[in-house]
């Protein structure tokens, strides 16, 4: 019995000291804050120099124009600027600070993403040949504007939209190179463009995959439709009727290569 008892008096004794346990206050235990989820996407941007159907080889390469003649390329700039995405309903999304240099013979500045873009399904794309006038009247910029990257004019002020530089035998000057800084911002003979690329079909812009728009620049559209020769144009700088005729020209420079979700 003694040995029972004692049994019974551990067990009570053993319930006694769990219920004086201090158990957590469920009103004071922190509760993980969830990872806000908007569904926005990214969208990618990628570039491939061309001449006609075939890659644009930088120096080496031998290329003909449409006055047929030929020429090599050791620099194909532009700037690809106020980028926006319209929606099929009509609305649109616009870069903040939307301001890229493409350097020809830079790999890394040939490709860059826009990202947090507002889902929904988009239709088109629309972008800036060029800088657009208040950033060329607004001093010396960073990043992309950055007078450092060679497209800016000291000796006036405003941004050069549009570099090709190469050798022809065709050019007049003793070295047999030519040079076309294509500028201006505003009046008659600006040189700014707005390219507008439809897409193929609507693309669904969201957090799952990115939408990857490839996009082929043909250098040979720099001379025509508007028929500019390197004969009478080896150095071509500032702004006139001349640099206007090859802004509408590389106004039709760009084509779709591909647009898919990746």
């Amino acid at each position: 019995m003694k040995g029972i008892k004692s049994i019974v008096l551990l067990a009570i004794f053993s319930i006694g000291m769990a219920a004086c346990e201090k158990k957590p206050d469920p009103a004071t235990t922190p509760t993980p804050t969830p990872t806000p989820t908007t569904g926005n996407g990214e969208v990618g941007f990628e570039f491939a120099n061309m001449a006609g159907g075939s890659e644009l080889v930088f120096n080496t390469g031998s290329y003909t124009n449409a006055a047929g003649e030929t020429f090599t390329v050791s620099k194909f700039n532009y700037y690809i600027t106020n980028i926006k995405l319209k929606k099929a309903d009509g609305s649109e999304y616009a870069e903040p600070e939307s301001y890229h240099l493409v350097e020809g013979d830079v790999a890394a500045s040939r490709h860059f993403h826009i990202k947090n873009v507002t889902k929904g399904t988009y239709t088109s794309a629309s972008f800036m040949i060029g800088v657009d006038e208040p950033r060329n009247t607004s001093g010396a910029q960073t990043g992309a504007l950055d007078p450092a990257k060679g497209m800016f004019w000291s000796w006036t002020t405003g941004y050069i939209m549009a570099k090709l530089e190469g050798t022809s035998p065709a050019a007049t000057t003793t070295d047999k190179k030519f040079v076309h800084h294509i500028g201006g911002f505003n009046g008659a003979n600006s040189s700014l463009r707005t390219v507008t690329i439809t897409f193929p079909q609507p693309m669904e812009v969201s957090s799952a995959k990115e939408l990857s728009i490839k996009l082929k620049a043909d250098v040979l559209k720099w001379f025509a439709p508007g028929n500019v020769t390197i004969a009478a144009n080896s150095t071509l700088m500032g702004v006139n009727t001349t640099s206007k005729t090859v802004a509408d020209n590389y106004a039709n420079m760009f084509s779709i290569s591909s647009i898919v979700l990746e």
